[in-house]
């Protein structure tokens, strides 16, 4: 019942921070757990010199417990502790199974993912509550959210799955794959978006698919779902920044670059990697340079922040590097910009919009990616 085996990036600067990672994952997320309510905070936030935890996230919960569902007790008692991981995904279950029909696609296949790799016995009952919600129609199911599904579906499991559901939302997945620019639209096919954002997609829009298509392929013996995945893979890197960096908005009709900020830190050091090294397991090709470029720029970032990014006094990784613009300018004009011609974008937006503000919280869920990514290291 593992997601990855063992994966070893070679001897460079950016290996000794893989266990160094973890030990801050597992830290944060005792910091992040609420016992009283057995879930986790949607994100701790850094005010006015102290560190306050803001509300609860079912889908942030179930993603910890998908990074849990190998490690021991020795791992999880100080983080739950005197709760433990299979008790609190009785609780997402429950909670899942009462809510309506419609409601939150992701929550669902997260937590159907997170209570299959953790064998969890009730996870019939979110796999049911996943087929009555359709999510190979619909305009409410995102790229992301398919994805989700279908990772759900095809992890290594002793629990019951729906081969047919997975190859019904695998269509899906690889109908809405653009054959030009290798890339997923943010909305799938069979769904309707706005017209001045219908081309842009963000880089989660990339890595779910990737890691999806390559457990459904190694799962259900899928030649075609690996291939597209590699596709995908191979313009993913050759989009990532000279410095390691993930971008953010990206062109599906071009695969250009629509813009860059914000850089997130769990793109770095667990979305990135762990889908490349899902699809290396699957059969594709090895991408490990990309990880390591990719760890790299959280060791050095090149861009002109004040303080690091891994903040070790604090001991705590912070969310994202972002513009110095009021709200989210030069997204939304870049995104009118290249919607009337794929070319144009906002002049010198890196010199009057510099990309020097840290963002100053955490959330659950790259935590549980970290300890999903690198698993068995």
């Amino acid at each position: 019942m593992t997601q990855t085996d063992n994966h070893t990036i070679s001897e460079n600067k950016s290996r000794p921070l893989i266990p160094e990672l973890k030990s801050l994952a597992c830290d944060l997320l005792g910091r992040m757990f609420i016992p009283q309510k057995r879930f986790f905070a949607f994100r701790l936030k850094r005010k006015q010199n102290s560190d306050v935890l803001e509300g609860t996230s079912r889908r942030y919960t179930a993603t910890v417990l998908i990074g849990l569902a190998n490690e021991n007790d020795d791992i999880t008692r100080p983080i739950f502790g005197e709760t433990d991981k299979f008790e609190i995904c009785d609780k997402l279950i429950s909670e899942i199974s009462e809510t309506d029909e419609m409601s939150e696609p992701g929550e669902i296949a997260l937590t159907l993912w997170a209570a299959r790799v953790n064998e969890h016995q009730k996870s019939e009952r979110v796999l049911k509550k996943l087929i009555a919600i359709k999510p190979t129609f619909g305009n409410y199911w995102r790229t992301v959210e398919l994805s989700w599904a279908l990772s759900a579906l095809s992890v290594n499991s002793s629990q019951p799955t729906d081969a047919t559901l997975a190859d019904n939302i695998a269509r899906r997945l690889l109908n809405s794959f653009n054959t030009e620019s290798h890339l997923f639209p943010h909305w799938p096919v069979g769904s309707t978006s706005q017209f001045l954002r219908k081309h842009v997609l963000c880089f989660a829009d990339i890595v779910y698919p990737i890691q999806a298509l390559s457990f459904y392929s190694k799962t259900f013996s899928n030649p075609r779902a690996l291939e597209v995945a590699n596709l995908c893979a191979k313009r993913m890197c050759q989009l990532q920044g000279q410095n390691g960096q993930w971008f953010w908005h990206y062109d599906v009709r071009t695969s250009k670059v629509i813009e860059k900020y914000p850089v997130y830190s769990v793109h770095q050091d667990s979305m990135a990697p762990m889908a490349l090294i899902a699809l290396k397991q699957a059969g594709g090709e090895d991408f490990s340079h990309a990880i390591e470029k990719s760890l790299d720029w959280l060791i050095e970032p090149p861009e002109p922040i004040s303080n690091p990014i891994i903040d070790k006094k604090e001991k705590i990784i912070w969310r994202k590097v972002y513009r110095r613009e009021p709200g989210k300018f030069v997204r939304a004009v870049n995104a009118i910009f290249s919607r009337l011609h794929p070319d144009i974008r906002l002049p010198a937006a890196d010199i009057f919009f510099k990309p020097n503000k840290i963002d100053y919280e955490s959330r659950p869920y790259h935590m549980g990616w970290i300890l999903s990514a690198w698993q068995g290291q």
